[in-house]
């Protein structure tokens, strides 16, 4: 175990971060709902997450796997990913218990809460969707979209969605490009990584389901210059830390930010480098030290999610080839919808690396299907 620090991970999926933890000499602790190979080789301990996409992480469940985590431990702190930006009232007693490296619960929901960020945004002079708390009397050209919802499957149609818990706000359905930049932010400052260009994975009641990622997007200088103004200006007035997106429509050079996802995302693996670990820049920027910009890699490289098609009772052995992540453990049940695993692809330019990936995704599917039947 050396001199490693010990820290404590959460998220839905927590592998990627445990990945990058490794890398960058941490002593990963992880809790997350799949617990699939990569993340238990990754992981130091782990303890899987009782519940499922649709509820959502359990918050005293979570205390406790911290808890059971941290036994044996003297862990620095904790890092979340995806799965808590819609419980900041969690972030406050995880972060009475252990230091938290990342945004803060009021941070979280400055940038969370549809109407203050609307504000925001409008002050800042950034082009923003118009939003509606309330239902539209004309649901024609709005979207319905879940206070702190990730990955895209919360987003509908305005119509086909009724707020019932007072938890969907709608925005203004505007058209463009989906383009995300990977930041960091040290509460005051901010450096782009990189920008992606993102693509779904729709089905018929979730037709803007997350399907992955491609870096580089294809923006125009002047585009790329502008948006990273607006993550800056951004990051600023919100005093955001450590590893964060921000998710745009770009339509030639008229753009408008969507959201701001304040935790590392489903990007980091595309960004993440053998030079640098992204993990430890996180920590580094949430500690006050923002890193010097490291120069993307020339090539392009994508990341999609391959959805199971129908329930798998028990998933069989596999040879997994090294193009692949997040490998379910034999045994598993996979409910249809569900992740089966991430697949990667490099090329020289993005429209071949997402192909690629796309391909690779068929023939995950084509697997599943063989030894479903």
């Amino acid at each position: 175990m050396g001199n490693k620090a010990a820290v404590l991970i959460v998220a839905i999926s927590g592998r990627a971060l445990a990945a990058s933890a490794r890398r960058g000499g941490y002593l990963p602790l992880v809790a997350d709902m799949f617990g699939d190979v990569d993340t238990l080789n990754a992981a130091h301990k782990h303890v899987r997450l009782a519940g499922d996409l649709a509820s959502g992480i359990d918050q005293q469940a979570l205390v406790e796997a911290l808890q059971t985590l941290s036994e044996g431990q003297k862990p620095v702190g904790v890092v979340y990913g995806t799965g808590l930006e819609d419980k900041t009232p969690l972030l406050r007693r995880i972060a009475e218990r252990w230091h938290l490296f990342g945004n803060s619960a009021d941070v979280v929901a400055k940038v969370k809460n549809p109407e203050a960020f609307s504000l925001t945004c409008a002050d800042l002079d950034i082009p923003f969707p118009e939003i509606s708390v309330s239902e539209p009397t004309k649901a024609a050209g709005w979207l319905a979209k879940r206070q702190g919802g990730a990955g895209g499957a919360h987003v509908k149609p305005a119509h086909q969605s009724r707020n019932v818990d007072g938890k969907i706000y709608y925005q203004r359905k505007v058209s463009g490009i989906a383009v995300s930049a990977s930041f960091l932010a040290d509460g005051e400052r901010a450096t782009v990584l990189g920008f992606s260009a993102q693509w779904s994975s729709p089905t018929p009641r979730q037709p803007y389901r997350y399907g992955g990622a491609v870096r580089p997007a294809a923006l125009t200088p002047h585009t790329s210059d502008s948006l990273t103004a607006v993550v800056c200006r951004l990051a600023a007035a919100t005093s955001l830390v450590g590893l964060n997106s921000a998710d745009f429509l770009v339509d030639g050079e008229r753009f408008w930010l969507l959201e701001i996802n304040p935790r590392p995302g489903a990007t980091l693996d595309i960004f993440e480098t053998k030079e640098a670990s992204l993990f430890a820049q996180h920590i580094a920027a949430c500690s006050g030290r923002l890193p010097a910009a490291s120069r993307c890699p020339a090539d392009a490289k994508a990341a999609g999610i391959v959805y199971a098609e129908d329930d798998i009772p028990s998933f069989s052995v596999l040879d997994w080839p090294d193009w692949t992540a997040d490998r379910p453990v034999v045994g598993s049940t996979i409910k249809a919808g569900d992740p089966v695993c991430t697949v990667y692809a490099r090329s020289l330019a993005a429209a071949g690396a997402r192909a690629l990936a796309e391909k690779r995704g068929e023939i995950v599917l084509s697997w599943t299907r063989a030894r479903n039947s």
